[in-house]
Formats: structure tokens, sequence, C-alpha cells
């Protein structure tokens, strides 16, 4: 693979930050950071191994449920060894291709779970909607295919970022302003033209939010089915079902919105919060999804 230029030099790394301001204090913000990896990883395959080993679990929401914590384990494996390096070793450097490897893994399971998350919408309304049809439409090998779909159409999404920037000729500047690649971030110390990075990035952008829409429009007509159909109590019962799925759908989304407001049309903003609102959206996730899915769902 080829080498970035820059003004004739080779470059073959870029340089990626930590905390600003709070380098000295790096290795003790790796205690927090190394704990809430563990307890996502911990949390995460736990639930995968319930699920697996428990009969009673064999149904479509859990599977889905699954594959939620699959995607959190492979976002989380995506951003360890860079934040690590940082916190820990004090390794600011990445590769070039390392650092597009990284990026594409982390968009992809981003996408990955907006899909997942998406699924698990349509699986609440379906249930809610059609419960007497619920077990012969989404059948095991239904439910497989789905999860099949939605990995090869999240992967494919993002599988020309890292083509493209390697296409870009970076001038002076290589540091980062994320402990981690993300796309946009490294498609802007770009001299040359990123027109094409620009407008594929908002295009993955837009399929994710296309995602965060039929979520919003999922909930809509699973309220429109309880307020013309169920009692009050039938309501809160099955509106209770749905509290995981709202609570990760906040937890994953809040994040994704306020980076991309900011790296799109705020032009002046504190490298701090860019840093800290890029690590929320990573470390906050697959760490919490577990704890609420453990604590709303009774048979898990």
């Amino acid at each position: 693979m080829s080498i970035i230029n820059i003004s004739h030099a080779e470059i073959t790394t870029f340089i990626l930050v930590g905390i600003p301001g709070l380098e000295y204090a790096h290795i003790w913000i790796s205690i927090p950071i190394c704990s809430m990896y563990l307890i996502a990883l911990l949390g995460n395959c736990t639930i995968l191994f319930i699920i697996k080993t428990e009969p009673s679990l064999h149904e479509p929401m859990y599977y889905f449920l699954s594959m939620l914590s699959l995607s959190d384990i492979g976002l989380s494996f995506s951003s360890l060894p860079t934040m690590l390096n940082i916190f820990l070793f004090k390794a600011s450097e990445i590769s070039a291709n390392a650092c597009f490897a990284q990026q594409f893994f982390i968009h992809g399971f981003t996408a990955l779970e907006s899909s997942v998350l998406l699924i698990m919408s349509f699986n609440r309304f379906l249930a809610i909607h059609n419960p007497l049809r619920y077990s012969s439409i989404l059948t095991t090998l239904r439910v497989a295919q789905i999860g099949i779909v939605c990995f090869f159409k999240s992967f494919l999404l993002v599988l020309p970022f890292p083509f493209t920037l390697r296409m870009l000729t970076y001038c002076k500047k290589r540091q980062l302003s994320h402990s981690y690649c993300l796309h946009e971030d490294i498609m802007k110390p770009a001299c040359s033209d990123n027109q094409i990075d620009v407008i594929y990035g908002f295009f993955g952008a837009l399929c994710v939010m296309v995602d965060f829409m039929f979520i919003a429009m999922s909930y809509i007509l699973i309220l429109k089915t309880l307020l013309g159909t169920a009692s009050r109590q039938e309501q809160l019962k099955a509106l209770n079902t749905c509290v995981s799925h709202i609570c990760a759908v906040i937890i994953f989304y809040l994040p994704i919105i306020n980076l991309a407001i900011v790296h799109r049309f705020v032009q002046h903003v504190s490298p701090l919060f860019n840093v800290c609102m890029a690590n929320v959206l990573l470390l906050v996730p697959p760490l919490m999804n577990p704890i609420v899915y453990c604590v709303k769902t009774r048979q898990i």
C-alpha cells in the first residue's frame, strides 16, 4: 500500500490526542476507561452466554439482543488499541493504514448497531401490533437472514471510506482531534479535493439518521396501536417492554447527533468537548446496554 505524501515528504503516521490539557493525568484517566471497557466486554459476553445456554431465551427478541451485544463488542475492540496506547503508554502515533482500518471498523460497527436498533424497534411493533402472528413471521431462519443482511449492509456502506481517504493528499497537519480515527476527522487535514469524502460521509451519516427516523416512526405506530385497542393497564405493560430499547436508542443516538453537528456545523468548539463527546460515543453504549437490559429484562 502506498504512503501518504506531504510536500514530497513521506508521512506514514497520524497523531491522536488524549484529553487536551490533562496529559499529565492520562495514567489516572486510564483507570476508569479500562474499567468501562472491561465492564462492557464482560457484560456483553455474559448476555451472549446466557442467551446461548438458556433455551427459554431462544426467541427473536433475544436473538436481536445478541446482535446488539456483538456490535457493542466489535465497537469496543475497534477503539480499544489506540485508547490504551494513548492513556496507558502515552503512544499517540498510529500508522495511516492502521488509522484507515480502524475508522472502517468503528463506522462499520456503528452502522451495524444502528441497524440492529431499527430491527429491534420493528420487533417491538410486530409483537404489540400483531402478537398472534408474531412467531410465524419472525422464525429463527428469518431472524438469521435479517442479521446477515444487516451485517453486509452496514459494512458495505462504509467500505469505500478507506479507499477514498487513501486518495487524498495531506498537508502539514497530521494531528487528529480524537483518541481514535473517524472518517470526518481524517479527511479534514487533507489539502487535496475531498468533495467525494464529504458527500459520501454525509450519505453515510444520513443512512444512520434514516434508521433513527424509522425507529421513531415505529414507536408512533406502537402508540397508535395501544391507544386504539388496549386498556390503560395493557398500555403500560406493553410500553414497559419497550423501555430497555428506548434507553438503548437514546444512549446510542444522542452522542452521534451531537458529534455530527459539531463536526459539520460548528466552527469553533473546545477540543476538550470534542474529545469527551467522541469518547462517550464509543464507551457509553457498550457499557450501558448490558446494564439496561439486565435491569429491565426479567428473564435475563
